[in-house]
């Protein structure tokens, strides 16, 4: 992810009173909602897919044969509702990851004969060591400012960019700007180091809990830089800091990761046809992939299995949307967002008929609600979405010019607008991009309300007779996955 630098928001309330001024129509209408809400509440389909997903798949990074096997599956539990299925072409980075063991060989008073293992694993688009490794001196900085200042000491070292993940602010509801923050390192530090003579590059590792375990992530690596480049355990980071205020560090670094032909996948696709309005689409969805340490339970599993089980929420109710519902399945979110590209492409003429769009890509936490990109004199039509997302506890609203999420970022800029789960996000950097994103870190109670929101949400857009209005063209800007 989705994914994640956020704005100052406005927080609008639910209000029952304020629903009267509008219009009564099948998407407002407060028994239909609430009936959707309650059937989400009532049903394990989207922790059932989410367990198939995790567990009889595992890691899903693109053009792997988990990647492979998860466009079969969904598309399969998707034709067995009997929605409309379509498999988008689309081609998408194959990078592999190979060996990655790290050792400091050299500080100020090492015991003879001893060594230290550093615990990291490869960033994503990493270049390559020698098979046997390389050995070089290392070069710790806290900011691109102190990068730029140690400039002339950059050429033939190893840079490590300590930069802390700030767990106060993810505690206090800001986990997406904590992020946003530290991530631009991983992004963009390996590509400026390279730009400076480096030899490889370390970042350290973005989240919380810091258990001794590497999170992965991409990185902005051109091929004609592409140096070897890892995440290093925050434990790690900071034991090389204090070593380095020692002396001159030196560190051991083996690191074979491939990039290999850009691979043939899928974007699915699965429609749920609209009666009068048909030509309308209103999109719900989750991304495919994942990275390839471990599951992806949170990110993205569980969004896709909260989009998959909207579609069959409806058909249980045999609920039948004026616009065409469609649930997207995106493939490669995380390295390289080809998916989303390449559905923006076949669909950029007719992105007028997207009225809105929604992408559940912050974890599986509790949600309170809707984020969203509708015009700010739009927001009141939501009020009875809000009331009937309230006794779940979901009823907020809060609107900001740009979401900037992950898959629909272009359909955004097109004026589509955008809706992500308003969700608790302060452990989600914990697990994020590492081994411990598994199945077992997912509340099943609040995956029902992922699923109470989203489906209600889908239902009240695919349905509303008022215009709610169009995004507004935000400046692009780089999305953190």
């Amino acid at each position: 992810m989705n994914r994640r630098s956020l704005p100052v928001l406005t927080i609008l309330a639910a209000s029952l009173a304020s629903a009267s001024v509008f219009a009564a129509s099948p998407g407002n209408d407060p028994a239909a909602l609430a009936k959707i809400r309650d059937a989400a509440m009532q049903s394990d389909y989207a922790w059932e897919r989410m367990a198939d997903m995790t567990d009889l798949i595992g890691p899903r990074l693109s053009g792997s044969p988990g990647a492979a096997a998860a466009v079969t599956q969904v598309a399969d539990a998707m034709r067995k509702l009997g929605a409309k299925v379509t498999l988008q072409p689309v081609k998408v980075p194959h990078w592999v990851r190979g060996q990655e063991t790290g050792e400091l060989v050299e500080y100020s008073g090492r015991p003879n004969g001893v060594t230290q293992r550093v615990v990291l694993t490869a960033l994503g688009g990493s270049g390559a060591t020698p098979a046997a490794g390389l050995t070089a001196p290392v070069v710790v900085v806290k900011s691109f400012d102190e990068l730029k200042a140690h400039s002339g000491e950059v050429k033939g070292k190893i840079v490590l960019f300590d930069v802390e993940f700030d767990q106060h602010q993810a505690d206090r509801g800001l986990a997406g700007q904590a992020y946003g923050q530290a991530s631009a390192y991983r992004r963009d530090g390996p590509r400026m180091a390279a730009e400076m003579g480096a030899v490889g590059a370390l970042v350290r590792s973005i989240g919380g809990a810091s258990y001794r375990i590497p999170h992965t992530g991409s990185t902005g690596l051109q091929d004609n830089a592409r140096i070897p480049a890892a995440a290093v355990t925050s434990e790690d980071a900071m034991l090389i800091n204090r070593l380095a205020k020692r002396g001159p560090i030196s560190m051991r670094l083996v690191l074979t990761p491939k990039t290999l032909p850009d691979a043939d996948s899928y974007n699915v696709i699965a429609d749920l046809p609209g009666t009068d309005k048909a030509d309308e689409i209103v999109i719900v969805s989750g991304h495919l992939d994942s990275w390839d340490l471990a599951t992806g339970a949170h990110d993205d599993a569980a969004g896709v299995a909260s989009a998959m089980a909207v579609l069959e929420t409806l058909k249980k109710l045999d609920y039948r949307p004026r616009r065409t519902i469609r649930m997207i399945a995106w493939m490669n979110e995380e390295n390289g967002a080809r998916g989303a590209r390449g559905y923006l492409a076949a669909e950029q003429a007719n992105a007028e008929k997207h009225i809105g769009a929604i992408e559940s890509d912050n974890g599986a936490g509790r949600p309170f609600g809707m984020r969203t990109s509708v015009p700010a004199g739009m927001t009141g039509l939501f009020a009875p979405l809000q009331a009937a997302m309230q006794p779940i506890g979901a009823g907020v609203l809060q609107r900001q010019d740009a979401l900037s999420t992950g898959d629909l970022s272009g359909l955004e800029r097109a004026g589509v607008p955008s809706f992500a789960p308003l969700i608790d996000t302060s452990g989600y950097f914990d697990y994020h991009h590492t081994p411990a994103d598994t199945l077992d870190k997912v509340d099943p109670d609040h995956l029902r309300r992922h699923v109470a929101l989203m489906a209600a949400t889908t239902w009240f857009l695919a349905n509303i007779e008022q215009d709610i209005g169009r995004a507004a063209v935000p400046e692009r800007r780089a999305v953190d996955r």
